[in-house]
């Protein structure tokens, strides 16, 4: 290890291990294939505004295709409260299910 790799490890700033993303299993209607969907809980959740939202809430809304054949577009609705715990889920063109 040179002087400027030593350097530049004293100097980058540690990284970040905490893990921000929530993961949700969803199976396609059409063709039954499972995807795994990361949900990045730093950058994919808007405030929402809304008139009976109390506090601070979130919501992410995402569009899935799978990767095989079937181009079947799963629609998925999350809501999150103030801490960014899942609060209510929906799903159109597919279903969640368990790992």
């Amino acid at each position: 290890m040179g002087f400027f790799d030593k350097l530049l490890k004293f100097l980058a700033p540690a990284p970040n291990m905490q893990d921000y993303g929530f993961w949700i299993n969803v199976k396609c209607n059409r063709c039954g294939e499972v995807l795994r969907v990361r949900i990045n809980l730093a950058n994919d959740l808007s405030s929402d505004y809304s008139d009976n939202a109390s506090g601070n809430t979130y919501f992410c809304r995402k569009v899935i295709v799978g990767d095989k054949l079937c181009f079947q577009k799963i629609e998925v609705k999350l809501n999150f409260n103030s801490k960014r715990k899942l609060t209510a889920q929906e799903i159109s063109g597919g279903e969640f299910v368990e790992e």
